[in-house]
């Protein structure tokens, strides 16, 4: 998922995170200011529902405004993506060896 509340807000006239902190404010969810910094220039990492509620309400956005699904980013396991391959393949390769230093036999 991609956060998306700053272009959310810049779409509802609300260009600074200090003022989107008082609108919150005034529907009574309190914000640090680095809190709020973290929510305005970068993706949070834990969000109460009920604090989504008050942002959707106070920038009159739905949900899908503010996260943006991003299902290419989503493997299975055991799938390696493109990018996975050409590191692994382009990598140094490894070669284990014992604590003392020397070479294990091989297998």
């Amino acid at each position: 998922m991609r956060w998306n509340l700053r272009l959310t807000a810049a779409n509802k006239g609300i260009w600074k995170a200090s003022e989107l902190q008082r609108s919150l404010a005034e529907h009574g969810l309190v914000i640090s200011a680095g809190k709020m910094s973290g929510l305005w220039s970068g993706q949070p990492v834990s969000l109460k529902l009920e604090d989504l509620d008050v942002i959707c309400v106070v920038l009159g956005c739905e949900i899908g405004d503010l996260l943006i699904p991003e299902p290419d980013k989503v493997t299975r396991p055991g799938e390696e993506t493109v990018q996975q391959t050409a590191v692994a393949a382009t990598g140094p390769s490894v070669v284990p060896r014992r604590r003392d230093g020397r070479s294990l036999p091989p297998m």
